[in-house]
């Protein structure tokens, strides 16, 4: 399961994809909450195996784990639980993904580093750039108080603004050029800034293509994108709650699963097409899918139907009886069928 504020789809579909996929018996849920502790409780006493934390829980559920694991430690934030028997152990998987990817990309240590953002985040990459031996950095933010103490953790420099910087990793950690954002279709970095660069490393996920993505490419500079990110964090986690680690082509299989929506549902956010309901198939009851699903009564789908042979008849109507007159052809209060004379004379009788 996963535990945020704004509950996303992606680990829903990407999980449940591979749990399909290899037969095994999970199923992966995202959920919000009001009472973190109560929550976490919940993880323990029900025995449910893991829990993904997102913002804004990441620090708030380190006093409620029983163990922290390296990367946990060094980011001071949670990512990721693994209920052990009752022992809940923490560790980081951004944390992780980060410094795989540096290393995968072949990014040198005696490059210097341009981060921009002091949020949970942009902690776990500096973390894992502090740790990987990258020394010479400097941190951009705005808030003053948390970029300071950002650069400070790394003994790195701090700077309010992007102006006229220069560096051969630049790494954006912010919401710019995130899909629905108010800064959507603008760059994290100066085009000088980017141009500069040798590496540029966008964490925002969404969309694969961020403005800033667009613009390293076209300039042929390698390119770390948010992508990646989330898909190695998520296959972190599905390691840890699982022990099994599926193959290359699984994992890109199931990435683009989750990532892909399809065609006509669109999104209330207007943000694209929406995704089907994680795990489940239509016209299907239960509680999830695949050979592993439990059984339950059949559910309606919220999804459009596909096109039938023809038309819809309506269905014959009793003499006398009135047409539906509302809008969006649900009948008015009047219309609702009443209940059976047996229904109507045991509602009817005295209380003895």
């Amino acid at each position: 399961m996963s535990l945020a504020a704004r509950p996303g789809n992606f680990g829903t579909r990407f999980h449940n994809f591979l749990f399909q996929e290899l037969g095994l018996d999970y199923l992966y849920k995202a959920f919000t909450t009001t009472d973190l502790p109560a929550a976490v409780g919940g993880v323990r006493a029900l025995g449910i195996r893991g829990c993904a934390i997102s913002m804004p829980f990441k620090e708030d559920v380190i006093a409620l784990v029983d163990e922290r694991d390296p990367s946990a430690a060094a980011v001071r934030s949670v990512n990721t639980i693994v209920n052990d028997d009752g022992v809940l152990r923490a560790c980081n998987t951004d944390y992780l993904a980060v410094a795989q990817l540096l290393e995968l990309h072949g990014v040198p240590l005696d490059a210097t580093v341009a981060l921009r953002g002091s949020g949970g985040m942009a902690k776990a990459v500096a973390a894992a750039l502090g740790d990987a031996g990258y020394r010479s950095g400097t941190v951009v933010a705005r808030n003053e108080a948390a970029g300071r103490a950002l650069a400070d953790s790394q003994g790195w420099s701090w700077r309010s603004g992007v102006g006229g910087l220069r560096a051969d990793l630049i790494v954006n950690v912010t919401p710019i050029g995130m899909r629905g954002g108010p800064e959507a279709d603008e760059l994290s970095f100066e085009p000088a800034t980017v141009e500069a660069a040798t590496t540029v490393f966008d964490v925002v996920a969404l969309p694969v293509e961020t403005p800033l993505v667009e613009r390293a490419r076209a300039l042929g500079r390698q390119v770390i994108s948010g992508h990646e990110v989330l898909v190695r964090q998520g296959l972190e986690q599905f390691v840890r709650y699982t022990g099994v680690r599926p193959d290359r082509e699984l994992v890109e299989r199931a990435a683009a699963q989750a990532r892909d929506r399809p065609a006509g549902r669109e999104r209330r956010d207007g943000a694209g097409p929406a995704p089907p309901p994680a795990g489940a198939r239509r016209g299907a009851g239960g509680t999830g899918a695949g050979p592993h699903a439990r059984p339950g009564p059949a559910r309606p789908c919220s999804a459009p139907c596909p096109p039938g042979p023809g038309p819809a008849r309506p269905a014959p109507r009793r003499a006398g009886a009135k047409a539906w007159t509302r809008p969006g052809g649900r009948p008015p209060r009047s219309a609702a069928p009443r209940p059976s004379t047996a229904a109507r004379r045991w509602t009817a009788r005295p209380a003895r």
